[in-house]
């Protein structure tokens, strides 16, 4: 059976249980370790929650240091890299630095897997999510500021891309349980779209 590997954020941690399902007989699913720690606080980056581009990065390259191989490798990365400071607007991980590190992410993960495949970031709950004391923000303007950079460098790469920033803004507001996390029914649909996707590749 071929292995399916997801490194994302907490986003992949809430569909994960759903994919895992929807691809059993067809792949071996696995993730980034440590659920149980990340889901504790899930805006915080530690565990099975793969964080911003540059931690993406610094996994992957010790993934590559142990000699893994997968036969897929889902990968996604940036609502961390957008977290905007409330009061410097400085952003956790600039744009630049964001392509930068998904180059370096694509050239270690095609070393890692056969099957590399990206997965656009969705988007976050402006109204809800940048509340006055609000550790940080983040904008829907910057959501689609680094898609759009994610998009072109993929392009260039001929990886594949899920669109699942599109897929789930379809759903409208009402598909929030916070500021930027989803309903179960939606986490649901998410998996199964991505899961509709893995089919060519079983």
């Amino acid at each position: 059976m071929k292995k399916l590997f997801v490194v994302g954020d907490s986003i992949s941690i809430q569909y994960g249980p759903f994919l895992k399902q929807m691809t059993a007989g067809r792949f071996h699913y696995d993730r980034k370790r440590g659920v149980e720690e990340a889901l504790a606080d899930l805006d915080k980056p530690v565990g099975a929650n793969g964080g911003d581009s540059s931690m993406v990065l610094q996994y992957l390259l010790q993934e590559r240091s142990k000699g893994v191989r997968y036969d897929v490798l889902l990968v996604n990365c940036g609502l961390h890299d957008l977290k905007t400071d409330p009061h410097s607007g400085l952003k956790q991980i600039s744009l630049q630095l964001y392509r930068t590190n998904l180059e370096a992410i694509i050239h270690f993960a095609q070393e890692i897997s056969p099957r590399l495949i990206w997965i656009r970031t969705t988007d976050a709950d402006e109204n809800i999510h940048n509340s006055p004391g609000s550790a940080f923000f983040r904008f829907h303007d910057d959501v689609v500021a680094y898609n759009e950079a994610a998009d072109e460098i993929m392009d260039k790469h001929k990886v594949p891309t899920i669109d699942l920033y599109t897929f789930t803004r379809a759903f409208g507001s009402e598909a929030y349980c916070d500021h930027v996390h989803y309903k179960e029914e939606i986490r649901r649909l998410q998996a199964a779209y991505i899961a509709g996707y893995l089919q060519r590749y079983s």
